[in-house]
């Protein structure tokens, strides 16, 4: 997982985003939002510009400020996000700092595995590696969809690869599979400030219409060992 953020991902040139925007920037000593990999209203009508408007522009930034102020001045503000997290995990007085890395690179992550016209089956590798450990990947859809709604509060739903075998985890709050040594390779967020604008209490709707119609395959793949 140490490459995840040095990959350039395939997206259009003005708006690529490389994780590694999540490490310090040597200039000014701070974290800085990572720029969405498509318009805030590209994800539409299935996530709204207004939805996004508050999860990236508030939510994701909140994250990014509070970690700033809580490393400041220390030799943490130069590291590396993904660093930064499996460092602080675990350690009760370090749970501020982790709450915030971590909430800082899950939603990167999230976005990133969302684009315009995605869901779907994906093909190849992938598909196979899916098929091999759900049995199908009606069958993953299921048990994807029911493990977010059993996800009792706020939290996320991920894709994780484990060796040759592909396996469905929920993490709570700002957990996060980097925490726990396992290769991440889609996610969906399922807070209530994900969703609740456009779907209220809905939440099964919400990761129903990520899987078929916004999940980026492409991105997943390209992540896998």
């Amino acid at each position: 997982m140490n490459e995840l953020f040095a990959i350039t991902l395939c997206l259009p040139p003005l708006i690529a985003m490389t994780t590694t925007g999540l490490a310090a920037e040597p200039e000014t000593g701070g974290f800085k939002l990572p720029l969405l990999p498509y318009a805030q209203d590209a994800l539409e009508p299935y996530i709204s510009a207004k939805t996004m408007s508050f999860h990236y522009g508030k939510h994701h930034q909140a994250y990014v400020d509070n970690l700033n102020k809580l490393v400041a001045k220390t030799a943490m503000a130069s590291e590396p996000l993904e660093n930064l997290v499996k460092e602080t995990s675990g350690a009760p007085d370090k749970a501020p700092i982790f709450n915030n890395a971590a909430q800082v690179w899950n939603h990167t992550f999230f976005w990133q595995s969302m684009k315009k016209g995605g869901g779907g089956a994906p093909d190849g590798r992938l598909l196979k590696l899916i098929n091999k450990s759900f049995g199908s990947f009606d069958s993953f859809k299921t048990n994807f969809v029911s493990t977010a709604v059993g996800q009792f509060g706020s939290g996320w739903v991920w894709l994780v690869q484990d060796g040759d075998n592909l396996k469905i985890v929920k993490t709570a709050n700002a957990d996060t599979p980097v925490a726990h040594g396992q290769t991440p390779l889609l996610t969906c967020d399922v807070w209530e400030h994900a969703y609740y604008l456009d779907y209220q209490n809905r939440r099964k709707d919400f990761v129903e219409a990520f899987l078929d119609h916004l999940a980026n395959w492409n991105f997943a793949e390209s992540l896998l060992k």
